[in-house]
């Protein structure tokens, strides 16, 4: 090293590669070429140590592009790295081959955890008791569960069974209709006025809750026994349809959500409302689905208080369900391109229907509550789901449509967006909310108003219908 030192002070020994890669650039004329012999290695070429000066052969700039750069530590390949990091855009920093996008492998170490955690977590939350609580469901099942238990007690007390088996056997495994309607079940001759039965002109014997046959002392009861909770205006004969005060039980258009025929027809709607209806409930939430299941129950017996038949006491809450159902449909509509199998989404909504209208031809059912509540279903679905995704898309502003079109890239809208939906995004930002709208959302939202509205005339229609008191009324 001190001969070397030595020959360095001394500029004849000096080469000019020496000078060329300290200086990066020349002043003196570019000297003719060496010979071929010329280019062995001297004892006295400084250039036998390649870590002190850098290989002529290299760039002039350094690794950022500037002239008299220093070399950068990192990019020696014998350096120890102070931490695993690489630049970002080294092109030397994928060492690992390049899967495609959609495969993937369980082996590589920087494989994306999200995905794994999400796929993780969807595990985690499919089951009946699992994900976010849905308490109205369950509140719901539980009471029309105890209500059902009632039921069967009241049955075994009057009767001396828990079920129907005289004067005939209940097709549905459960209590009697006269113990149904003395429960609550809807029967119209304990709502309102009707004819044959006020203006009769001979007395009628009506059965008894505790009825065992259809002769004897099970067939000596007055109106008011059967229809129980204090009893209504018993008719008398000779007496006109103008009769007052008239039998006015309103409630019974309520009540009968919560009581069940028997063991098959409680069973099978309560694994549609636990199953269906929790993904319902997520779907829309807790208020929302209250609102619809109680709305379509009540309008579905509306509506088969006016068009069933008058001798036939109906009860249960399939009206509501066919309403979970109209909003199920209306999502699956909604949401078609975006699932991966919808046909089967649809032959399962389609087999829903067909059970539920078997089912309605048995005693204690009608197929009218299922139409109201699938109606009423429907409209409640328009006016509180989200619009669908080409509805509720929002017009791209001229500068991001501009750049998107000069950048090559496709547009994009805002992700904020999503945030500024719903009621919730109204409540935030309410001049937001309307901004940049496509006419066929403000359209979208006039068909909204309109089917509320058609809604609610037809159910002042159908309650003034029902307690109409002359024969013009309305029936099948």
């Amino acid at each position: 090293m001190a001969a070397h030192d030595y020959y360095r002070q001394n500029s004849y020994y000096t080469s000019p590669q020496d000078d060329y890669a300290r200086f990066g650039y020349r002043t003196d004329p570019p000297l003719p070429p060496l010979p071929s012999s010329a280019q062995s290695q001297s004892p006295f070429n400084d250039t036998t140590y390649p870590y002190k000066y850098p290989n002529p052969s290299q760039s002039y700039a350094g690794s950022q592009g500037r002239i008299h750069d220093d070399a950068d530590p990192f990019e020696d390949e014998n350096a120890i790295p102070m931490s695993g990091r690489r630049p970002k855009h080294d092109s030397n920093a994928t060492i690992q081959p390049i899967l495609p996008h959609q495969q993937e492998d369980p082996f590589v170490r920087d494989a994306d955890p999200h995905k794994r955690r999400r796929r993780r977590r969807d595990k985690e939350k499919s089951g009946w008791f699992s994900g976010k609580i849905t308490w109205v469901v369950y509140i719901l099942s539980a009471v029309e569960l105890v209500v059902f238990i009632a039921e069967i007690i009241k049955n075994a007390v009057l009767t001396g069974s828990p079920i129907e088996i005289h004067p005939s056997f209940n097709p549905m495994i459960g209590p009697s209709p006269y113990v149904l309607i003395n429960m609550g079940a809807r029967y119209p001759a304990c709502m309102h006025n009707m004819p044959n039965v006020q203006n009769a002109t001979m007395d009628i014997s009506w059965p008894c809750p505790n009825a065992t046959s259809t002769t004897g002392d099970s067939v000596t009861c007055s109106l008011s026994d059967l229809c129980g909770f204090n009893g209504v205006p018993n008719p008398h004969a000779g007496g006109s349809i103008t009769d007052q005060p008239a039998p006015n039980q309103w409630w019974r258009f309520i009540i009968p959500i919560f009581l069940h025929a028997g063991i098959i027809h409680i069973g099978f709607n309560l694994l549609l409302q636990l199953t269906l209806g929790r993904d319902v409930e997520k779907l829309i939430g807790s208020v929302r689905f209250a609102i619809v299941y109680i709305a379509a129950g009540i309008f579905g017996f509306v509506l088969g208080g006016n068009y069933a038949a008058n001798g036939i006491a109906s009860c249960g809450c399939s009206g509501s369900l066919f309403g979970i159902l109209a909003i199920t449909l209306l999502d699956l509509l909604y949401t078609w391109k975006e699932r991966k199998s919808p046909i089967k989404d649809l032959l399962f909504i389609i087999a829903d229907v067909v059970i539920a209208f078997v089912l309605g031809l048995l005693p204690g059912l009608d197929n009218f509550s299922h139409i109201g509540g699938f109606l009423m279903g429907l409209v409640l679905g328009v006016c509180i789901l989200r619009s669908p995704a080409v509805i509720a898309s929002r017009k791209q502003s001229v500068d991001h449509t501009t750049a998107a079109r000069y950048s090559g890239l496709p547009p994009t809208t805002n992700p904020s967006h999503h945030r500024e939906e719903g009621l919730k995004g109204f409540l935030r930002a309410p001049l937001t909310f309307f901004q940049n709208r496509k006419t066929i959302w403000w359209s979208w939202w006039l068909v909204r108003a309109a089917a509320l509205i058609a809604c609610l005339v037809g159910f002042i229609l159908l309650i003034e219908n029902f307690y109409k008191e002359d024969a013009n009324r309305c029936s099948w």
